[in-house]
Order: structure tokens, then C-alpha cells, then sequence
């Protein structure tokens, strides 16, 4: 049985390779995979086609490793330090370490994106669902105010966990700080927030999800294209047609080409447009 599998899985992924175009994956926590792990599907990324990534930060150990990958494969792992904004935010000497080592970076000349920071939406909900009704926001608006300041002084893209109503509380803040080069990952919203994101320029990036749900896909019919990249949001297991796969760079390629058949646009077309923006946004 689970040859079987296996060898549907080879299949699977031999054809995807047939239609494999160059991608960058926008958003991928490699920290997150194991780390004897992490080498490996760097390097099966990289022989496949896959340029690129970028590799987001949940935390000040997490930049730590992210920083280590990005030394062993330069130019080819582009970092993005900040705080997952899904999860307890700690001690605020915890978050002036994080802030301090990041300066220390910058001091140091090296290239890098703020993120992945943002707001609590998912942690929220849960705790409303469970009838806890006194979830404090106050903490997490004040720590994306501060990253957003720092992204503005240093002239840095911010990458942001922001969806629904949210992502209005993190326009504003943009907006207060002046922080043009922003960056939505994997957004889902209303009508009115897609336009004022579109209309300030802001990019988003689409997972392989855009296969199978319908949000995501009326997203990609709306967003200007000149303003989406890909991204995996890797190891985040998907379902539909990667039920039972593990999630690795070259499946952003999958959602470019499913982006192409929304626009209505060439493959090929498509998938060097999002590479553009991709290495435009982040100066790859």
C-alpha cells in the first residue's frame, strides 16, 4: 500500500515538473521544517528550477536559523526577520532583543524584509469560539506600529499576516509610517480592502490553494497582476490535489499556474510576470 502511494506521489510529481516553470517562493518558513530536513529541500528546490526563497522569521531563534541557511546558500535564501503575530507576544526586553539583533543586521549591511509580523486574526477568533471575549489586541496594533516604524527608517519591505478586517487595522498603520513596500501573504478579504491594497500598491502573494478554493481564486480575479507573487507558506500541508504531499518550494509554481488560467494568460507569460514582481519587490 504504501508503495503504491509512493509511486503515485513520483508520478504526480514528474508530471508537475513537465510543466514546471521559474519561480520564487515568497513566503516559506524553512525553520519550521525539521532541521535535518532543511538542506535537503533546499537543494531538491534549487535542481527543480525553483530560484529562490524567502524565508520569513517567527521569532528571534527563528531569524537566527533562517540567518544560518541564508549564509550556507546565498542568493538563493532571502531572509525576513520579525514576530509571528499568532502567538503569545513575551517580555518586552524579548522584543528589544529582537528589534536590537535586527539593527545589528542592517549595521551590518546585510539584505533582508521585515517579517513575517502582523495581527492575531486566527488566535482571536479561537478565543471568541471558546467565550473568551477579552482577547487583547492592544499589545499586537503597538508591536506592528513599531515594525512598521522600523521598516519606514530603514526603507525595508514588511511582510504581513493580515486577512479580513485586519488587514484595514494594518492599511492604517502602513498608511500613519509611509511604508509603501508592503507585502500581504496569503490575504483573503473584502472587496473594499483588495481595492485599497491594489490602489496603494501593495503586492500579495498566492498559495497552491488557489487549486481548489474559490476565495482565493475570485482574489486572483481581482488583484492587479503586475502586484502577485507565489508562495508555498511552507511546511503548511494543502489539500485537494496535494492531499498527503509534503509542501516544498516547486509548489508555488503550481499556483502561477493556476493564476495563468485565471488572468487568462500563457503559462510561460505568467510565471516570468510573477518572477518580475517577485525580484523587483525584493531586489533579487
Amino acid at each position: 500500500m504504501t508503495s503504491d502511494w509512493s509511486s503515485r506521489q513520483q508520478a504526480s510529481e514528474e508530471s508537475d515538473m513537465q510543466n514546471f516553470h521559474a519561480c520564487i517562493d515568497a513566503h516559506i518558513h524553512m525553520d519550521l521544517y525539521a532541521e535535518e530536513e532543511r538542506n535537503e529541500l533546499l537543494k531538491h528546490a534549487f535542481s527543480e528550477g525553483v530560484e529562490a526563497v524567502v524565508a520569513v522569521s517567527m521569532h528571534l531563534d527563528s531569524a537566527k536559523v533562517n540567518h544560518a541557511l541564508a549564509r550556507q546558500y546565498a542568493g538563493r535564501v532571502f531572509l525576513a526577520y520579525g514576530f509571528h503575530p499568532e502567538q503569545p507576544i513575551p517580555e518586552s526586553s524579548q522584543i528589544d532583543e529582537l528589534f536590537l539583533w535586527i539593527r545589528s543586521r542592517y549595521e551590518a549591511g546585510e539584505t533582508f524584509a521585515i517579517g513575517e509580523v502582523g495581527l492575531p486574526y486566527y488566535m482571536r477568533l479561537e478565543a471568541t469560539e471558546a467565550g473568551n471575549d477579552t482577547f487583547d489586541e492592544k499589545p499586537y496594533l503597538e508591536l506592528l506600529e513599531r515594525f512598521a516604524e522600523l521598516a519606514a527608517e530603514l526603507d525595508l519591505p514588511i511582510v504581513l499576516h493580515a486577512v479580513y478586517e485586519d488587514a484595514d487595522k494594518a492599511c492604517d498603520i502602513l498608511e500613519k509610517y509611509g511604508v509603501r513596500k508592503a507585502h500581504f501573504h496569503w490575504f483573503k478579504g473584502s472587496d473594499a480592502v483588495i481595492k485599497r491594497m491594489a490602489d496603494s500598491g501593495y503586492m500579495v502573494s498566492i498559495t497552491p490553494d488557489v487549486a481548489y478554493e474559490e476565495e482565493i481564486r475570485q482574489l486572483v480575479a481581482q488583484y492587479p497582476i503586475e502586484q502577485l507573487m507565489v508562495e508555498t507558506d511552507g511546511p503548511w500541508p494543502f489539500e485537494g490535489p496535494y492531499e498527503g504531499r509534503q509542501t516544498k518550494p516547486a509548489m508555488a509554481a503550481d499556483a502561477a499556474g493556476h493564476i495563468a488560467s485565471i488572468k487568462q494568460k500563457s503559462a510561460e507569460q505568467t510565471a516570468q510576470l510573477l518572477l518580475a514582481n517577485t525580484r523587483r519587490f525584493y531586489g533579487l
